[in-house]
């Protein structure tokens, strides 16, 4: 099995050199606009090959890029429209479900780069160094600069460890740096059902921002308040600065935006480095289109201060990052990642196996079932659901020698069949603990 990683390495560059690569990013910047327009002229292409035939000469004229450069940007310009293009036809798709009415408008002009970074190619565009230096291309010729980074990340470079694969220039505007980002494929060993000891299901939300339980009663609450409170201040600091609308306000805008991603990812990584364990098959909901599904229902025909109170909270938070944090560290600790379907798991009783919407009174934290009584917090019931979901994934590998990564339920004679395995599905009695032992923000009972 190959685990993709990417090395974040500080470049130690003279100002001559920064000088170089300033250039060199910028005309790339440029060259990926010009191909944009081009693109979009030639009926919203995608196609990377028939992009490259129209603009490779121009690229090299025009924009001075080596040769290398000048193919990687139409390949990445084709990229980009297929990307959009995707998306495009996820937003028709969600259209005629109902799903939303909002039309996608990512392909009504050019799709526009400003970042300024510079896609290169491993022992073509850049290549280490015994020295402990890399040598990378630029517009004017080749530079071989110095490098800081991660010590772990480091030595996979030099070992030889890793396969290392294409780069990107990046540079930092607050910092006023660049660095490398490098990308390396790690060879892990293949796991089986053997070399699993531990199940853990993890559930989502937003008074708690992940809820993890394994089959042994071991519970982990990770609070939501405090992230939530710092995600508002940043909402409400936006705002302001949008409202401005000044040169400076904008300029302190892209700064407020790089600090909020960077503390949403942080905490992300925190949690998923307190999730993932050794040997552990660990599940995960699938959330595709879950913004959609709890989205309230508008009453009228504007949506209640409360409403709209609850859809921006679901905005605020990136679910996606965190278990994409989670996969691949549980990879690297020799453990596994799987997806379940999460339909009902915070409606589903798993001491009797009875659904319903009555089982969350007024939608709160208290999970009491209307069938049989039991009481529990209901962001671990639902983490509980979704362990008791692996479980079962787990026994399908078992007996086929496959586990599929993401369920498919899309058919509704599959969605049927898990729905009724589902309901066959119990917590031993003997396995729950009071509800008043919940210990909250990462504690373990």
């Amino acid at each position: 099995m190959q685990q993709v990683l990417t090395a974040k390495l500080k470049l130690e560059v003279t100002q001559e050199q920064k000088e170089q690569l300033r250039v060199t990013s910028l005309a790339y910047r440029d060259a990926l606009n010009y191909t944009s327009g081009v693109a979009f002229e030639m009926g919203k292409t995608y196609n990377g090959t028939k992009i490259q035939k129209q603009v490779y000469y121009i690229l090299r004229e025009k924009f001075n890029l080596p040769s290398q450069m000048a193919c990687n940007v139409p390949r990445q310009v084709g990229v980009t429209y297929k990307s959009l293009r995707t998306k495009l036809k996820q937003n028709e798709e969600a259209i005629k479900a109902g799903r939303t009415p909002k039309r996608y408008k990512g392909l009504d002009v050019p799709p526009k780069f400003v970042s300024r970074t510079c896609t290169l190619n491993y022992q073509k565009d850049y290549s280490f160094a015994k020295d402990g230096q890399v040598g990378i291309t630029t517009t004017t010729g080749r530079i071989k600069v110095s490098y800081k980074g991660y010590s772990k990340h480091l030595e996979m470079i030099q070992s030889g460890v890793a396969k290392i694969g294409a780069g990107k220039i990046w540079y930092s505007k607050p910092t006023k740096t660049y660095y490398l980002l490098v990308s390396m494929e790690l060879e892990v060993p293949d796991l089986t059902p053997n070399d699993i000891n531990r199940v853990v299901g993890v559930d989502v939300g937003q008074r708690y921002i992940a809820v993890a339980a394994d089959t042994r009663n071991k519970t982990q609450f990770f609070s939501g308040s405090h992230v939530r409170h710092t995600a508002s201040r940043y909402v409400k600091a936006r705002k302001s600065l949008q409202r401005r609308g000044t040169r400076s306000a904008t300029r302190r805008l892209v700064a407020l935006s790089g600090r909020e991603r960077r503390f949403i990812a942080d905490t992300n990584h925190c949690i998923a480095n307190q999730v993932v364990t050794p040997e552990t098959l660990i599940g995960l909901e699938n959330l595709t289109h879950i913004r959609e599904r709890t989205r309230q229902k508008k009453k009228g025909k504007k949506a209640s201060k409360k409403q709209r109170r609850a859809n921006s909270n679901r905005a605020k938070w990136s679910f996606a990052e965190l278990q994409g944090f989670i996969d691949y560290k549980a990879v690297l600790k020799g453990s596994l990642a799987v997806k379940v379907d999460a339909h009902y798991t915070s409606q589903a009783c798993p001491h009797c196996g009875h659904t319903s919407k009555e089982n969350r009174p007024n939608k709160g934290l208290t999970f009491v079932c209307q069938q049989c009584g039991y009481t529990l917090h209901a962001d671990l019931v639902g983490a509980r659901n979704v362990a008791l979901r692996v479980l079962l994934s787990r026994q399908e590998w078992e007996s086929t020698g496959r586990i599929s990564a993401v369920p498919d339920v899309s058919g509704d004679e599959t969605k049927t069949d898990y729905r009724l395995r589902y309901s066959g599905l119990r917590w031993s009695q003997d396995a729950i603990p009071n509800f008043n032992e919940v210990t909250p923000q990462g504690g373990t009972e």
